[in-house]
């Protein structure tokens, strides 16, 4: 029997049982959901991205028609002064944005819990409350989210084991193996293309649904190479799996002992195993209360405040040298108001230092989970999908670096050019927007 006659003979077999077609459909059906899930989410934030910007450029062109009718800011509001860096860089509108890869349809990842738009002030900071924390994929399934790589990562193993838990072992049982060794060269060759022919299928399926979610977010335009990697892995996480389900039928006897022992292995490689490491990491790193966090935002922040004036200044001498011999530092009324606008510089200094064992925390846990790998193989296949979609816990520490680098930067310039005595005018205005402007 030669491996095309197999092949036909698998198809026949598979299309009249109606339990392996069920299986099948209902694999499908969860992966088209998952993928609209994705692209859905994926629109949303382009969308609110866009709004964003539109407002922004309202805003903006407000504050640029003040300079040119001679305004210094609404006449509600007396106290400002867009001419001065303070002000003109606070209503410049400066906001970083996180814009979702395309790839997004295939995995959400962290996509629905940390923010995807930030704000950029002098106050602000990239563990504000709007940066939101981490939940595991379970957790969102709870609220009804199933994302394409769910389907892959948790469904591909179970429909793998309806599809081959009956093969050989049912000829076993019935009696005809000596038979089938009689026909084929080797009964391994004769299980091993009844097991391809289903890996074929599933692969063209999985092809399909990729393909498909490639259309609905425009993968290959704008993510090219993010389909390659997403169906390259999804071929060896599918190998994987068919590898392991091939030995246990290939030394299986039964079609109950085979089912069990299939059973097994994916309880204990979907569950069990990334429980274990959870548990531990867990206990071992348990939750970062940001209390460090919350007690600089609250309390040495206002002790920060309270210092003498001379204790306050020579802080600010520290961090900013270049301030020290500047044209305002010898005015005592404008280095009075200098002094008191540039308190956001010590302020992010004390909030950087209290995010410290935050990060660290976070780079320690993540180095454990990585260590695991070895034999968490459905934690590592979830992390490379994250990776390749950028919705990955490391996706978002970068972009939370980014709005870091971009408040340091907008202090800083704030507060040199206070000290200096800039005036800003509208070229200016727009110098300010176009340093930290992030599109």
């Amino acid at each position: 029997m030669r491996g095309l006659s197999i092949f036909l003979f698998e198809w026949k077999h598979f299309i009249r049982s109606p339990f392996k077609v069920v299986a099948l459909v209902l694999f499908v059906v969860a992966g088209l959901y998952g993928l609209h899930n994705g692209a859905s989410l994926y629109h949303e934030q382009i969308s609110e991205i866009g709004k964003i910007n539109e407002t922004i450029a309202e805003e903006r062109q407000k504050y640029l028609d003040y300079y040119d009718e001679g305004k210094k800011g609404p006449e509600e509001r007396p106290w400002i002064d867009i001419t001065s860096p303070y002000w003109a860089m606070w209503y410049n509108n400066n906001y970083h944005f996180k814009t979702p890869s395309a790839a997004q349809v295939y995995n959400i990842g962290q996509a629905e819990q940390y923010g995807f738009y930030k704000r950029v002030t002098f106050w602000a900071s990239p563990y504000d409350p709007d940066m939101t924390k981490e939940l595991a994929n379970p957790e969102r399934l709870q609220t009804g989210t199933l994302d394409f790589t769910f389907t892959l990562l948790f469904l591909l193993p179970l429909l793998l084991l309806i599809l081959l838990y009956n093969l050989k072992s049912l000829e076993t049982e019935q009696g005809f193996m000596p038979l089938i060794e009689v026909q084929t060269t080797s009964s391994n060759i004769w299980l091993l293309s009844r097991a391809a022919f289903y890996v074929v299928l599933t692969f063209g399926l999985i092809t399909g649904l990729l393909t498909y979610g490639a259309t609905l977010t425009g993968v290959f335009s704008h993510s090219g190479t993010a389909f390659a990697q997403m169906l390259t892995n999804s071929i060896i996480y599918l190998i994987f799996w068919s590898a392991i389900y091939f030995f246990i039928l290939r030394s299986g006897l039964s079609i109950m002992s085979n089912t069990l022992k299939m059973v097994g292995v994916w309880i204990v490689f979907a569950f069990i195993i990334p429980a274990i490491v959870h548990q531990v990491i867990s206990i071992d790193k348990p939750a970062n209360l940001m209390m460090d966090f919350i007690d600089a935002k609250r309390d040495k922040r206002q002790d920060l405040f309270d210092q003498p004036d001379s204790l306050f200044q020579a802080q600010l001498d520290v961090l900013f040298p270049e301030i020290v011999d500047s044209p305002v530092a010898s005015d005592e009324k404008k280095r009075n108001q200098a002094m008191n606008r540039s308190a956001a510089g010590l302020v992010n200094e004390m909030m950087k230092e209290s995010i410290a064992p935050i990060e660290a925390d976070n780079n320690s846990k993540n180095k454990m989970i990585k260590a695991s790998y070895l034999f968490n193989p459905v934690t590592f296949f979830q992390n490379r999908f994250n990776t390749i979609c950028q919705t990955h816990y490391d996706d978002y520490q970068n972009y939370r670096t980014e709005i870091q680098t971009l408040i340091d930067k907008q202090i800083r310039t704030m507060v040199l050019d206070m000290w200096n005595d800039v005036k800003v005018d509208k070229p200016k205005f727009n110098e300010y927007h176009e340093m930290l402007k992030t599109e």
